[in-house]
C-alpha cells in the first residue's frame, strides 16, 4: 500500500516550526511560505501524508528559501493529515492525489500573480504524484519526486519537464527497478 513506509516513522507535526510564517489563504489554501516576497523563483513543496505541518518538510522549506527562492508549502489535507493510530486505507479515500492536482493550479496562479516567472515543485510520496502531475502540464519548470509511491511508468511517460527522481534502495513501494522503469520510460 502506498504510503506504508513512510508511516513508520511519523513527524511531529507543528503549526509554528520553521522561520517562514503561515498564510490563512495563498492560492486559496492556508500555507506555510519562506523565502524573499521579492523572488522570481519559486518552489512549491507538496508533502507527504503527514501534511504541511512537518518540522522537517518546513526546514527543508526554508533551507530551499536560502537559496533565494519563495518557497510554498500549502495545506492539501484542509487540516486532516495523516494520524498513524488510523489506517491509512481509511484516510486515503478522502484525500486523493487528483484533489491535490486541482488544489495546486490556484497555487501555481497564485505565483505567477506575484511575478513569479520560474516555478518548480518538489514531491514526497503523495506528493510525488501530485507533481507528476503538474509536469504533465508544463505548469512548472522543473520537478523532483522523493519517494513516489503513487507514480506509474505511465505518468512518467506524460511529463514534459526536467525531472529527478530520488528513491532509497531499502524502498519497497517504489524500489530501484522501479526507478529503472522510470528512467527508461522517459527517455525519449
Amino acid at each position: 500500500m502506498a504510503g506504508a513506509q513512510c508511516c513508520e516513522n511519523p513527524p511531529s507535526l507543528s503549526p509554528s516550526s520553521g522561520e517562514g510564517s503561515v498564510v490563512e489563504s495563498f492560492g486559496g489554501l492556508k500555507a506555510y511560505i519562506t523565502g524573499s516576497p521579492h523572488s522570481t523563483k519559486a518552489i512549491l513543496l507538496v508533502s507527504d501524508v503527514f501534511g504541511y505541518e512537518a518540522p522537517n518538510l518546513r526546514k527543508l522549506a526554508d533551507k530551499v528559501a536560502g537559496a533565494g527562492y519563495f518557497v510554498v508549502v500549502p495545506d492539501f489535507f484542509y487540516g486532516d493529515p495523516y494520524v498513524p493510530d488510523k489506517p491509512i486505507t481509511d484516510w486515503f479515500p478522502s484525500h486523493g492525489t487528483d484533489k491535490g492536482l486541482e488544489d495546486a493550479k490556484p497555487v501555481i496562479a497564485a505565483l505567477k500573480d506575484k511575478g513569479i516567472s520560474t516555478i518548480g515543485a518538489a514531491g514526497f510520496c503523495w506528493g510525488a504524484k501530485v507533481v507528476a502531475g503538474l509536469a504533465k502540464t508544463g505548469d512548472i519548470k522543473a520537478a523532483v519526486m522523493l519517494h513516489p509511491s503513487l507514480v506509474t511508468i505511465d505518468d512518467i511517460r506524460e511529463i514534459k519537464v526536467p525531472i529527478a527522481i530520488l528513491g532509497a534502495e531499502i524502498d519497497h513501494i517504489s524500489p530501484p527497478a522501479l526507478l529503472k522503469q522510470f528512467e527508461e520510460g522517459f527517455i525519449r
